[in-house]
């Protein structure tokens, strides 16, 4: 699990790319006391370390990961963020972010406010419902607060610090970027799916309805 506050930009130094697989050799400035087997984020999307050294690690993307995210647009010297798991005790300061991709987005506009820049990113209009005003959202694994949003698209402002701490100060219209979205969103509406008459991937919609309950005594 991950907060979404990025701690760093690293960069891709090698890629090995197998099949539609690829391992990948990162330089990550900021940390020094590496974990065999544990889970950094890579734009986003949970990876686990595989070897290291003091000034870098190697990890593997599967077919899926490089299929759903824009792993696949990564080279050697590519920017990318990066954040290491959320250790018991730390502050949540981001939101509970998963590091697990629901869709690639797309940068629609940038536009200045101010210091600050306002970018509007669409996305495929399934996972709009997900998406709310003033909710959270995690963006190549920043985690950002929703300005303003529609059935396709959402704003985010991005303040000097985020800017310069990240690598979105580089993104312009037509980047792809990582969109993962609310995690406890998801689960409400998985949980409250059957009772409201939506679908969800495996379930069927309800037959209960108002009048089914009056035909059986209720």
């Amino acid at each position: 699990m991950f907060t979404g506050l990025v701690q760093g930009k690293g960069r891709i130094d090698k890629c090995e790319n197998r099949g539609k697989e690829t391992r990948f050799t990162v330089t990550a400035p900021d940390i020094k006391d590496y974990v065999k087997g544990e889970s950094i984020a890579i734009n986003g999307v949970c990876l686990t370390v595989e070897t290291y050294s003091d000034s870098w690690f190697t990890c593997y993307a599967s077919k899926e990961s490089m299929s759903i995210t824009n792993l696949g647009n990564l080279k050697p010297g590519s920017k990318i963020n990066y954040e290491r798991a959320l250790a018991m005790g730390d502050r949540l300061g981001g939101h509970i972010v998963s590091g697990h991709v629901d869709c690639l987005g797309s940068v629609d506009s940038v536009r200045p406010a101010g210091e600050s820049k306002i970018y509007r990113i669409k996305f495929p209009e399934e996972h709009g419902k997900f998406i709310i005003p003033k909710g959270s959202v995690a963006l190549d694994g920043i985690s950002l607060t929703v300005n303003d949003c529609g059935p396709d698209y959402l704003e985010v402002n991005i303040i000097p610090e985020t800017q310069g701490q990240t690598t979105i100060s580089d993104w312009t219209p037509g980047y792809r970027v990582n969109i993962e979205t609310d995690v406890i969103g998801k689960y409400v509406q998985r949980m409250i799916g059957p009772w409201t008459g939506q679908k969800t991937q495996d379930k069927p919609q309800s037959k209960v309805t108002m009048d089914f309950l009056r035909e059986h005594g209720f």
